[in-house]
């Protein structure tokens, strides 16, 4: 495959990882407000867990080296279990919206990681797609009301900063493994880290609702918004450089807002269409870019 097909499957590959993902903070609003948090992220865990462990056992990967289990480890760890628990509890006390606009903190980030520990060259192209990005996301913001959520504020930009870690191990990683394993198995590791507080969590909870819309939230969250989106994500991250996977982030609050508005009766501001402008235009400036 080419360089400029594969980054083209990348850049598809990345889209649909940020259509879901985007998608996720309006579906966890709605189930948060009947399940606990760390409960939802185990259950989504085993879903995602069970389906891709049983795609990976029909395929044949060579086995991961017991050196590089322990960045398998924290990938699980520290990315899906803290970072992935901390994002929904940031979620549960700020909206949806405004959760979402926190987390396009993390091309700046997934940037500055990249450069320090992948060595990877901060363009003019990235400068440039990254300032589009934050003024879009800087001028959608003006529209969404922040006020009283300062530590819901706080714990998002925690989880930020520790996904934006992980992203580029992950990038380091998947130049020796398939995407698909190093995912499965960080997964798994998150659902067991997870297993035990969420079984504390429902012994002092007192309303908790299994409904059938609240099982085919989880559903949802457990097949698109983590197997599917975090498989692509890996797979991107091993194509192209992190810090050019970063720069489709701002889609993400993008799609939230606009669902937020949509299913959630979030207010959204007349500014949300000019910052999307600008957003979309970071991206497609990437792409440009990258063809040229």
């Amino acid at each position: 495959m080419s360089s400029f097909s594969k980054n083209k499957v990348a850049y598809m590959y990345l889209l649909i990882t940020f259509l879901a993902w985007g998608s996720l903070y309006v579906v966890s609003k709605f189930v948060l407000d009947k399940i606990p948090v760390i409960t939802v992220s185990f259950i989504r865990y085993v879903i995602a867990g069970a389906v891709l462990y049983f795609i990976l056992k029909q395929k044949k990967l060579k086995s991961i080296q017991q050196q590089d289990y322990k960045y398998v480890f924290l990938i699980g760890f520290l990315g899906y279990f803290v970072s992935m628990a901390t994002q929904l509890l940031g979620t549960k006390l700020t909206s949806a919206s405004l959760a979402a606009l926190v987390n396009s903190v993390n091309p700046v980030m997934i940037m500055l990681f990249a450069v320090v520990i992948l060595k990877e060259r901060l363009t003019l192209k990235k400068a440039v797609c990254g300032i589009l990005a934050i003024a879009g996301v800087y001028i959608i913001v003006g529209g969404v009301d922040g006020r009283g959520q300062i530590w819901g504020i706080l714990i998002s930009i925690f989880s930020v900063v520790l996904w934006s870690w992980v992203s580029v191990a992950v990038r380091k990683i998947t130049q020796k493994y398939d995407a698909l394993q190093i995912t499965t198995y960080a997964i798994i590791i998150a659902a067991i880290c997870t297993m035990p507080f969420s079984l504390w969590e429902l012994s002092v909870s007192s309303d908790v609702q299994f409904d059938g819309s609240v099982m085919l939230a989880i559903l949802y969250i457990g097949l698109v918004c983590t197997a599917l989106s975090h498989v692509l994500w890996n797979k991107s991250l091993s194509m192209i450089e992190a810090g050019t996977c970063s720069l489709f982030y701002p889609l993400q609050p993008m799609v939230a807002v606009l669902l937020g508005g949509i299913f959630l009766g979030e207010s959204i501001s007349a500014n949300f269409v000019f910052g999307a402008i600008l957003i979309i235009c970071g991206v497609m400036f990437s792409i440009i870019g990258s063809k040229e």
